[in-house]
């Protein structure tokens, strides 16, 4: 299921070094390609030097947002609502670990590996990405 066990990142705030550790994270859970495209709003803690210097380090092609483009979140808004249908609104969990290893779960064992997206063909996201990588 998981290639590599790991603590999810979360916090109540979404600060600059939350978003440094998730995207360590996901560098080293996805080893993506030099010339991958990261795309993020234009959220202070995406444009902050060390964040951008990650992506530079790493080969990253840099995408934000226009200024007050609100289409440009239109497929995270969609995950968002998907998590909360399939996920969150259907459960209740004791402690906040428990919510956060259920969410977790879901984006690394269920949503990446195998649920299927008509954007992308009706394959999932992982299959998606060795087809094209």
């Amino acid at each position: 299921m998981l290639r590599k066990p790991c603590r999810a990142v979360v916090s109540n705030r979404m600060k600059r070094d939350l978003a440094i550790r998730a995207l360590k994270m996901a560098i080293a859970f996805r080893s993506p390609p030099k010339g991958c495209i990261h795309h993020t709003d234009r959220g202070s803690q995406y444009c902050s030097h060390d964040y951008q210097k990650i992506l530079r380090q790493h080969g990253f092609k840099v995408s934000m947002s226009g200024k007050g483009n609100c289409y440009d979140n239109a497929a995270v808004e969609t995950f968002f609502k998907t998590i909360k249908a399939e996920l969150i609104w259907r459960d209740t969990w004791e402690t906040r670990r428990q919510a956060e290893m259920a969410i977790f779960e879901y984006i690394n064992g269920f949503y990446n590996p195998r649920r299927r997206h008509s954007t992308l063909g009706w394959k999932s996201p992982v299959a998606f990405e060795r087809k094209v990588a």
